[in-house]
């Protein structure tokens, strides 16, 4: 199956739910979830059944516009009060994919920005804006990859940690935009190792299921595979994506990444972060900064398998997220162009004339 055909999340031509496919029972069982309650829509996201910044992004913009058609009122206040609570709850379901945040603010500022039309006309202007930010996610990546579809040459290797492809975006993804980008241009001469990326198995499950179903030269490997690959002179350069940029080059990705780029440093192997600029948070000075989303232990323990596999009372620490010193980034992938270090100064830079857009 060409996972470029699947729809991450879209909202419903009738406009009365969210359509998601359900990532929590891939490779196994594609299934299209429905939901129209804003607790579910949480529920979807807290429990990864939508995942990757991008597309996280998508549905809570997506989520915000259908659950505030549903409010009714003429008054603009009242909608007004009633939307921020909704925004509230929703941002409250995963603290560090800053795509969440982003898009709920500018669906926010879309709101305020027309508050002298009619609450009617506001719930149009919503859904236009959530359409907006839709559209747009599918053209940053396509950007993206055109931009690391350059830095690749045929015969070359790839190594990517997680899942940052179609199913966390839109379509293309962001590390995997460029090898979709390539099959585009006709250069089909190269090969992809995907990390399994434990606890939750994203690369195997996902990354793997989708390269593969494209027709990629595909390898899964174990994560504690990856130094022994790269050593063997199998890769020639790592893209991953990214769920927060700090101000000066610090990237929030899956648990995992950092040591994926301490093995690229030792290696002398280019390491680059495909991050759409809406990710850049320039508020946060370092990575230091970036709250880090702790899970259940029971992925660790119990998850994949058909009996306990650990001791019973045993601690079990579970980050969700690493964070990779900008020292150890060869460049960062923005849909805006490539940054190289000095990473603060390339921001303000890719910045210049945005301010207020």
């Amino acid at each position: 199956m060409n996972a470029l055909e699947l729809n991450t999340v879209r909202l419903a031509e009738d406009r009365s739910c969210l359509e998601i496919l359900d990532q929590t029972l891939l490779p196994g069982t594609v299934k299209v979830l429905r939901v129209d309650k804003i607790e579910d829509i949480f529920e979807a996201i807290r429990y990864l059944r939508v995942r990757g910044a991008p597309a996280i992004g998508v549905c809570a913009a997506y989520g915000i516009a259908l659950t505030a058609s549903r409010v009714e009122t003429e008054d603009y206040e009242a909608f007004l009060a009633s939307f921020l609570e909704q925004k509230k709850y929703l941002a409250s379901s995963r603290p560090t994919a800053v795509n969440l945040f982003w898009a709920l603010d500018r669906m926010e500022r879309a709101l305020r920005a027309n508050a002298d039309r009619t609450v009617e006309e506001i719930k149009t202007i919503l859904f236009d804006e959530a359409q907006a930010i839709r559209d747009e996610d599918v053209a940053i990546s396509r950007s993206i990859g055109e931009i690391g579809f350059g830095l690749m040459k045929p015969g070359d290797g790839i190594l990517t940690h997680c899942n940052a492809g179609t199913l966390a975006t839109a379509k293309y993804g962001t590390a995997t935009a460029p090898m979709y980008v390539a099959l585009e241009h006709g250069m089909t001469d190269f090969r992809v190792y995907c990390d399994e990326t434990r606890p939750l198995l994203q690369g195997a499950r996902l990354t793997a299921f989708e390269l593969h179903g494209a027709g990629i030269d595909t390898t899964l490997i174990c994560d504690n595979m990856a130094s022994t690959v790269m050593k063997s002179g199998l890769v020639n350069m790592i893209f991953v994506g990214c769920d927060r940029v700090a101000a000066n080059g610090d990237t929030a990705n899956k648990i995992g990444t950092s040591g994926v780029a301490v093995l690229a440093k030792h290696y002398g192997i280019p390491f680059y972060v495909c991050a759409p600029s809406s990710t850049i948070d320039m508020s946060i000075r370092t990575g230091e900064q970036i709250p880090i989303e702790e899970r259940d232990a029971s992925e660790v323990t119990e998850m994949w398998y058909k009996e306990r596999m650990a001791p019973e009372g045993v601690k079990v620490y579970n980050p969700a997220f690493d964070v990779t010193d900008h020292a150890l980034i060869t460049g960062i992938i923005t849909e805006k162009g490539l940054c190289r270090a000095p990473y603060e100064q390339a921001f303000k830079e890719l910045f210049i004339g945005q301010e207020g857009k």
